[in-house]
């Protein structure tokens, strides 16, 4: 019995030092090195995660773009995974990589991405591989017509950078657009201006909030209007801080978005029409979208690969035919400070790569994602909602000129307001931002929408705010999101780097010591069971 339990005492000791050892500081997965080939001989099971809303068209690009690279590279097998949104990628994404079990490629985020790369050699840096002549962009052993590096969009590259390395490739972008009731502005006696600016959208919002002795709204006659809604809130704050010169966050990660800049912005424009019932969020009452096609909301905010569900003719809706409001739909820029230097968020999914033993095999998921970026795929896509091709070479084609220039042909395909939000993009592509992405941004565009929700709901309950509110709300909000606690570290273990010479003694020592217990006691066993014969 007793030898029993020191077999027992060995085998658990036996399983446990690795993993003390282990948990004080992997080194993760070594660098990426390019192959010099590509090896055909060997089959390769690759994994691919991407969002979708639900979109069968969007799912046949990909399932097509899938299918097409097989018949080109036969050994490689390639599994796709749809999530419902990005967050869900991203959740996943951070649990799998302390298991080493992440996709090989993903569809993402620069601000994810930032967390993803805490990780050691997790997320593979792409820059040789651009330049790769053999099997980079444009590259002369890939079996398809790859888009070279000068026919990308440099923009939408760059913004893929995170430090001094690129750790993606742009798959498709959009901003955010204005979607106006033009017949609603017009009745209020106002024109559509070619660049809305705050004070005017503002103004028309107030006008239209008069009502009747029956307590319907004069404008549309019915017990519901709320004349603004923006969809995304974190981009409302963004972007009016970017078209003041105000400060949010830098590539330090220092957060600047605290200022009187947004308190400004927040007491004498959110609360106010927020307290009138002018001004609303997604959050707090409808998707814009739906409001605004029941006739219910003049200036509907939403991103441009938003645009098929939005107007009266679009053939993407979540409300009965019965509550559609005919009237025709103005599409522009978001809200401008500088109608002259206008400023607008870019945003769109990216691809990355992550980092695995096989190198051939990260081999074959580079040249996956670099796929995406041919034309077939990129026009494939970008015809279904209101992004636009990152790559120039999809944008010169004959077939693209044709698909915008057919605008207004019909409400599927070639519907005006999709098309339309896609030339807002395009004609004002120089005029995008990005903000700064390191390992936490997400916590701070989450803290910059949170402010206009908290302003906008305690408006709506009829609370106070003003600066003592606000004041507490910054204390709290900076509590919430732990904007007072950034690590440089923030998935998995923490690495803890090199053990110390002396520990790393100790181990050795201990491991054998223990191996020649082990040792011993497998000469005791075999000694007894000669004697035993």
């Amino acid at each position: 019995m007793k030898r029993e339990k020191i077999t027992a005492f060995i085998l658990v000791l036996a399983i446990a030092l690795p993993l003390v050892t282990a948990c004080h500081g992997s080194d993760g997965l070594g660098e990426f090195v390019i192959p010099e080939e590509f090896d055909t001989s060997r089959n390769y099971e690759i994994t691919f995660w991407a969002k979708n809303d639900n979109n069968k068209v969007q799912t046949g690009v990909f399932e097509t773009a899938i299918k097409d690279f097989e018949a080109l590279y036969p050994n490689v097998k390639i599994t796709l995974k749809l999530y419902a949104d990005y967050g869900r990628i991203y959740n996943d994404v951070i649990t799998n990589i302390s298991t080493n079990t992440t996709p090989n490629i993903c569809i993402t985020y620069p601000d994810h991405i930032a967390t993803y790369i805490t990780g050691v050699n997790t997320v593979v840096p792409l820059d040789e591989l651009f330049v790769n002549e053999k099997y980079g962009l444009g590259g002369s052993e890939l079996r398809f017509d790859s888009p070279t590096y000068d026919e990308m969009i440099k923009k939408f590259v760059d913004e893929c950078k995170i430090g001094d390395y690129h750790y993606a490739i742009p798959y498709m972008r959009s901003t955010e657009a204005c979607y106006i009731n033009k017949d609603i502005v017009e009745k209020l006696g106002y024109a559509v201006p070619d660049v809305l600016t705050w004070d005017f959208m503002w103004e028309v919002a107030e006008a239209a909030m008069k009502k009747d002795d029956s307590g319907n709204f004069i404008i549309n006659g019915q017990k519901v209007m709320i004349p603004i809604i923006y969809k995304s809130t974190d981009n409302m704050m963004i972007q009016r801080l970017r078209q003041e010169g105000a400060g949010y966050s830098n590539e330090d990660g220092d957060i600047l978005l605290f200022n009187d800049t947004a308190k400004r912005f927040l007491l004498d424009e959110v609360a106010v029409h927020a307290g009138t019932g002018a001004f609303s969020t997604f959050g707090i009452s409808s998707y814009p979208g739906n409001m605004f096609n029941a006739g219910q909301c003049i200036f509907a905010i939403d991103s441009t690969a938003g645009a098929t569900w939005i107007g009266t003719k679009a053939n993407h809706m979540d409300i009965s035919s019965d509550a559609v409001v005919d009237f025709e739909t103005a599409v522009r820029m978001i809200p401008q400070v500088d109608v002259d230097n206008p400023k607008m968020i870019s945003q769109g999914p990216s691809v990355c790569v992550f980092n695995k033993a096989d190198s051939q095999e990260v081999l074959a998921s580079w040249m996956f994602a670099q796929f995406l970026l041919t034309d077939k795929v990129q026009l494939g896509y970008a015809m279904t909602e209101g992004y636009a091709p990152v790559t120039q070479k999809a944008r010169d084609t004959e077939t693209y000129k044709t698909y915008l220039a057919a605008s207004g042909d019909d409400n599927g395909e070639h519907y005006h307001v999709k098309i339309d939000a896609t030339k807002l993009l395009l004609e004002n592509t120089e005029n995008t931002f990005i903000t700064p992405v390191f390992n936490g941004s997400t916590s701070v565009r989450d803290a910059a929408g949170q402010m206009i929700e908290n302003v906008t709901k305690s408006m709506r309950r009829k609370e106070k705010v003003d600066d003592e509110y606000i004041e507490k709300m910054y204390k709290d909000i900076t509590a919430l999101y732990r904007l007072d606690q950034r690590s440089d570290v923030a998935i998995g273990v923490k690495d803890l780097g090199k053990l110390p010479d002396i520990a790393i003694v100790l181990i050795s020592s201990l491991a054998v010591a223990w191996a020649l217990i082990i040792a011993y006691f497998a000469v005791s066993v075999i000694k007894k069971k000669k004697m035993k014969r």
